[in-house]
C-alpha cells in the first residue's frame, strides 16, 4: 500500500481543502475496480470519477470529522463446499478486513480525524434467496464482529438488517424492507433487457451486468458436490432468484443511503467511469473472487483468493486457526536444492 506523508496537514483555505480531498480520494481510488471497456478512464485522479464523491470528503475536512465509507459486503459464506472451507469467516475475511482498516489508517496520515468503513453486512437481506441458513448468517456476523475486535480493526464497524428490525422475525424484516424501499419487478426486467440489447444507458448496462453476474454466482452456489438436479433446472431457478436479489440489493442500498447520507458508497463490483459508487479491491489486488466465495491461499509472498476445489489441486497444506478451524491453504514450495 502506498505510504502517505507522516504528518497530517491542516488545510485552511478552500483550495487547500479541495486539494487535500483530491489527494485522499486518489489514495482510495488507486484500489478501485473498474469495468473493462474501451472508454474506461485510466487514472485514480480522474475528475469525472472523483466528482461524484469529493464534496463529501470536503465536508468532512471542513467539519474536522471522520471520512465515512459504506460497503455492502460480507454477507455469509457460500453454501457450496467446492468454493469455501466452511460457513464461518476465515483468513480470506481477515485479510480483506485488515486491508480496509489499513486503508483508513493511511487516510488518517493526511486527515487527522481519520476515516471509517461501515460494513453493511447484507447476508440477512439475501439468505433465503442464496440458500444460506439463517443460523449460519448469524454465526458469520458474530464471527466478523469477533475478528474486528481481536485484530483491533478500529476503523471498521458493522451494520446489518438486525440493527433495523430487532424482533428476530427475518422474513418479516425482509418483507418490510421491500415494502418500504423495493422497486417494481417489471421495470427492472425492462431495464435489464435493454442493457443486454446494446443500450448506451449506463444504468441499463450496469443492471444487465449485475443480473448476469448474480445469476452466474447463484448457479455456482447450487452446483455443489452431491446435488442431483440438472444444470438447466438450476439455471432457470437462478434467473428468477437473480431478479429478487437485485430488488433486495437496491432496497438495501436505498436504506443505507438514508441511514448514512454523509458516507461515500463503496462496492465489491467493478464500476464505470463516473459512477456513484467506487468499486473497491478487498485485498488490495484485482480479483473477481470475494472472501465469502473463496479460500485464501498463501503463496509465500502474498495471499490470493481461489475456489476451494481449485486450491486443492495445488501442492498445498491446510492451516488451522487457534480454535482448530480450517483457516487457509499454504502453497508448499518445492525444494530448489
Amino acid at each position: 500500500m502506498k505510504i502517505l506523508n507522516n504528518e497530517p496537514s491542516k488545510p485552511n483555505s478552500l483550495d487547500q481543502i479541495r486539494d487535500q480531498a483530491k489527494y485522499i480520494l486518489t489514495e482510495v481510488m488507486q484500489f478501485r475496480r473498474m469495468v473493462k471497456s474501451e472508454d474506461i478512464c485510466d487514472s485514480a485522479s480522474c475528475t469525472r470519477c472523483q466528482k461524484q464523491h469529493i464534496d463529501k470528503i470536503i465536508t468532512a475536512i471542513k467539519e474536522k470529522k471522520k471520512i465515512k465509507f459504506v460497503l455492502p459486503a460480507f454477507p455469509g459464506k457460500s453454501p457450496n463446499p467446492a468454493k469455501v472451507l466452511g460457513h464461518l469467516p476465515d483468513m480470506a475475511e481477515k485479510k480483506a478486513l485488515t486491508f480496509l482498516n489499513n486503508l483508513c489508517k493511511q487516510i488518517q496520515k493526511k486527515h487527522e480525524p481519520g476515516a471509517e468503513v461501515i460494513i453493511c453486512s447484507d447476508g440477512r437481506v439475501f439468505s433465503d434467496v442464496v440458500g444460506i441458513p439463517e443460523k449460519d448468517v448469524t454465526a458469520y456476523q458474530m464471527e466478523i464482529d469477533c475478528i474486528i475486535e481481536k485484530l483491533n480493526l478500529t476503523a471498521l464497524s458493522v451494520f446489518n438488517l438486525d440493527n433495523i428490525y430487532v424482533d428476530g422475525n427475518f422474513d418479516q424484516a425482509r418483507s418490510e424492507l421491500i415494502e418500504q424501499y423495493g422497486q417494481d419487478l417489471d421495470s427492472l426486467k425492462t431495464k435489464i433487457k435493454k442493457g443486454g440489447n446494446g443500450s448506451n444507458d449506463p444504468e441499463e448496462k450496469e443492471a444487465n451486468r449485475l443480473y448476469c453476474g448474480l445469476t452466474r454466482f447463484l448457479v455456482e452456489d447450487l452446483l455443489f458436490p452431491g446435488q442431483t438436479r440438472s444444470k438447466s433446472s438450476i439455471q432457470k431457478e437462478c434467473k428468477i432468484k437473480a431478479y429478487q436479489a437485485i430488488i433486495r440489493s437496491n432496497a438495501w442500498t436505498d436504506l443505507i443511503a438514508e441511514k448514512f447520507p454523509e458516507a461515500i458508497r463503496l462496492s465489491i463490483h467493478p464500476q464505470i467511469c463516473g459512477s456513484k459508487k467506487i468499486g473497491i479491491q478487498l485485498l488490495g489486488i484485482e480479483t473477481w473472487m470475494t472472501p465469502w466465495h473463496a479460500v485464501a491461499v498463501n503463496t509465500g509472498d502474498k495471499f490470493i483468493l481461489m475456489k476451494h476445489k481449485e486450491a486443492q489441486k495445488l501442492n498445498v497444506t491446510l492451516v488451522e486457526d487457534v480454535n482448530g478451524r480450517p483457516s487457509h491453504y499454504e502453497l508448499i514450495q518445492k525444494n530448489k536444492n
